[in-house]
């Protein structure tokens, strides 16, 4: 019996040894984003419970951090000397504003920085190098080492930024703290609100008690895709807003992040929630609904005097809100209908002498823009307010590609990047099938890590205008704030490296290294609690066409994990070397840790025919935004996503019509030609008027034909086939393939009076 009491005691004393075993320490190196310079030194330094520190004064909002961050979690942070302190802040006026020095050794931990803010970011990277655990586990350690060596560090770009969109979908004040909470993480540090929106007002105004009693509340909301048809509605009411003591809450949080809040209020356009509380302020006087689905709407502020009145008290509250320098007032998708027959609106033009109502949108900025001056603010607009002539301090954010921000940039206006094809979150992050619901395109987590925030069209001087670049998150899609966090994690990882550490300078070379880390940070996101994608255990393909047959490449950024893969259900066979084929084949292939399979299946399929290995060219290129295939996309046998136009192999050309030409290998008997479109007018996407096909057979006769096409009946891939047997009856060596652009988008769609996009997959030869 004694015996068996000292084995309990013992198993007691083992089990409580283990308990206070401390954490491993990682590698320095284990921080997103990246410092600019880590020098590790292979040792460690051990942390107990009880930290001594030494820290002034100055670094007031830190040092509550690191208290906050740690004494939950048992940890006693105790005042003292520096002679005295294991962990040691002080104050380096040598360093920039934002930059800071962690060293560390076996007794010593040293954090420099010249102020706040460098401290602040300095803790960010120390959080990172402390065990996941500290951010809320059940598992709580009583002691954890740290990873010695140096980290010299400060940001690339001085406008570090992370859009949310509120109008759409509403989310309360701690889910915007807690949205807050992952930027600081990231060391990102402007929180662009997006207020207000045709779909809801979400921010109170005392002088207007309308705008949130009655514009704050659709009376329905559209159910699945706007490009769904039909439309269905829920038939039930949505709203939301935030009180000015929730708002005022909300930036003394973010103020204690080093972050600064910019609150978006949107005119003229994306205005019919407004207008609809208050319908003298549009141009018709008509009583409107809160809108129910996305999109552009007619209903826009009337350039009165009244309505300056108004915007004026709106703007003068929410001034008074956020001490922050910048005002974003949108200024985008602001159709002109309802100015061009306004008696009122056309008498201002005539009367200011403006040519158009281009320039009355001008007109309109400039005059807010002076209002906002005045109070000692600065205006952030859309690149939209470009058009008129872009007012004369306002800062651009550059979002339909890059055009507008290296046009303002030149003019030496500050620039803010944040184009559609790297930035917006809204779009679908992978090609599954079963990935949520969003608004279209792809933006995989690859693309974001590799974009280049300076355009290289800029010279050097107009470089110093590009302040940083923003993560953008329309929410129109995104009904929870779980599915928010799932459309921002990890994309937000690789803008947040982009903008901190800087653009990579090769993307191939360094994105595994990048993925090593966003797989470690995904075990703090789960401590967390956070829902993010995680998509790292996708396989990737391509196709090269250069060889006879082509050639089929599978492959993964993780380089410690084995690809197995079947051809048409055959045998499961590890990949160790291209695949050549030259028939149509299905393709299957997992990733394996060991032999434990990991991540989602891969299943395409690939189409052989006449046209892969065709010499080919285009006139015009493909927008920047959608080239990520290059033309050789057309002719490599994979067809584009159903789903998501903006993939590797979708190409799109904004208002183009377009030439395709291709040169054969030799002269082959096709019969049919293939083409496939993406249809989509929700997104302004719509397939061409017509096709013009000029075949070349192996005399050198050339035979044309005018193909006028159909609309389509339904969104999606448009198929479009043509008999080649009844143009020539010989065998084809050449092909021109003229694309007919369906033109300006007509009054009453989405995008009306904007150019509409054509995109193209790809071309076969059956």
């Amino acid at each position: 019996m004694k015996s068996r009491f000292v084995l309990f005691l013992l198993a007691i004393t083992l089990a409580g040894c283990a308990d206070t075993t401390p954490f491993p320490a990682v590698a320095l190196n284990q921080v997103i984003p990246a410092p600019q310079i880590t020098i590790p030194t292979q040792e460690t330094l051990l942390v107990t419970r009880q930290i001594t520190l030494s820290s002034p004064e100055a670094f007031a909002i830190s040092n509550r951090f690191l208290t906050d961050f740690l004494r939950p979690q048992g940890f006693t942070i105790a005042p003292t000397q520096a002679s005295a302190a294991q962990w040691m802040f002080r104050r380096d006026s040598t360093l920039a504003k934002e930059g800071y020095i962690l060293e560390i050794t076996t007794d010593h931990l040293v954090l420099s920085a010249a102020t706040d803010l460098g401290a602040f970011y300095g803790l960010q990277t120390l959080r990172q190098l402390m065990p996941e655990q500290l951010e809320g586990a059940s598992e709580k350690p009583a002691s954890f080492y740290l990873p010695t060596g140096t980290i010299q560090d400060h940001p690339a770009f001085a406008y570090r930024g992370m859009h949310l969109d509120v109008g759409r979908h509403f989310f309360g004040p701690e889910d915007i703290k807690s949205y807050l909470d992952y930027m600081a993480l990231l060391k990102m540090n402007y929180f662009h609100w997006h207020l207000t929106e045709d779909q809801g007002w979400r921010i109170e105004i005392k002088a207007f008690p309308k705008l949130t009693s009655h514009g704050s509340v659709r009376p329905e909301t559209l159910i699945g895709h706007y490009n769904d048809e039909p439309q269905r509605f829920d038939a039930t009411p949505y709203g939301g807003f935030y009180t000015q003591e929730e708002v005022k809450e909300i930036v003394a949080y973010a103020a204690q992040r080093h972050i600064t809040v910019i609150p978006e209020i949107e005119l003229p356009g994306h205005a019919q929630a407004a207008i609809s509380a208050y319908p003298e302020l549009g141009c018709t006087q008509k009583p409107v609904t809160v809108a129910t689905k996305w999109g552009i709407f007619e209903e826009v502020y009337c350039p009165k005097p009244e309505t300056f009145a108004f915007l004026e008290t709106v703007l003068t509250e929410v001034m008074g809100l956020f001490p922050g320098p910048y005002i974003h007032i949108g200024g985008d998708e602001a159709p002109k209908t309802h100015w061009a027959n306004c008696d009122q609106c056309q008498g201002l033009m005539h009367a200011e002498g403006l040519a158009n109502e281009e320039a009355l949108q001008s007109y309109f900025i400039r005059k807010i823009e002076r209002f906002v001056n005045a109070q000692g603010k600065q205006i952030i607009g859309w690149d939209e307010i470009l058009e008129g002539g872009l007012a004369p301090n306002a800062t651009l954010m550059s979002w339909r590609g890059t055009e507008g921000g290296i046009l303002a940039a030149q003019q030496k206006h500050n620039v803010i990047m944040t184009p559609t094809s790297h930035c917006y979150f809204d779009y679908y992050q992978s090609d599954r099938p079963d990935e949520p619901l969003a608004i279209g395109g792809y933006l995989p987590l690859k693309k974001v890590y590799s974009y280049q925030p300076i355009p290289h069209e800029l010279t050097p001087e107009e470089s110093t205008y590009i302040l940083g670049a923003q993560g953008n998150v329309w929410t129109e899609y995104m009904p929870t704030f779980d599915q928010v966090t799932y459309m921002v994690f990890p994309r937000i990882l690789a803008l947040s490296e982009v903008v901190w550490h800087g653009a990579s300078d090769s993307v191939d070379a360094q994105y595994p290294e990048f993925l090593t880390r966003v797989e470690r940070f995904h075990k703090r996101l789960d401590v967390l609690g956070v829902n993010y994608a995680n998509h790292l255990y996708q396989i990737e393909s391509a196709v090269a066409t250069n060889t006879n047959p082509p050639t089929y490449r599978l492959f993964s950024p993780l380089k410690d994990k084995v690809i197995r893969y079947t051809l048409n259900d055959g045998p499961l066979v590890a990949y160790t070397a291209p695949i050549a084929l030259d028939q149509t084949t299905k393709i299957q292939a997992q990733l394996y840790q060991a032999d434990t399979p990991i991540g989602s299946l891969l299943e395409e399929t690939f189409t052989y025919h006449y046209g892969i290995g065709a010499q080919l060219s285009l006139s015009p290129q493909p927008h920047s935004s959608y080239n990520s295939g290059g033309p050789g996309a057309l002719i490599n046998g994979r067809r584009g996503d159903t789903n998501r136009y903006g993939d590797n192999e979708w190409l799109g050309f904004s208002g183009d019509d377009l030439t395709i030409d291709l040169q054969l290998r030799a002269a082959l008997p096709a019969n049919s030609l293939h083409l496939y479109f993406y249809h989509a007018p929700g997104q302004w996407i719509n397939a061409p008027k017509a096709i013009i096909l000029t075949l070349t057979d192996f005399n050198g006769q050339k035979t044309t034909k005018n193909i006028t096409l159909d609309p389509p009946q339904n969104n999606g891939v448009f198929p479009v086939v043509i008999d080649l047997t009844s143009i020539t009856p010989n065998d084809i060596s050449a092909l021109t393939i003229e694309v007919v652009n369906y033109g300006i988008i007509p009054e009453g769609a989405q995008g009306a009076g904007q150019k509409s996009w054509t995109f193209i997959d790809e071309i076969e030869l059956q």
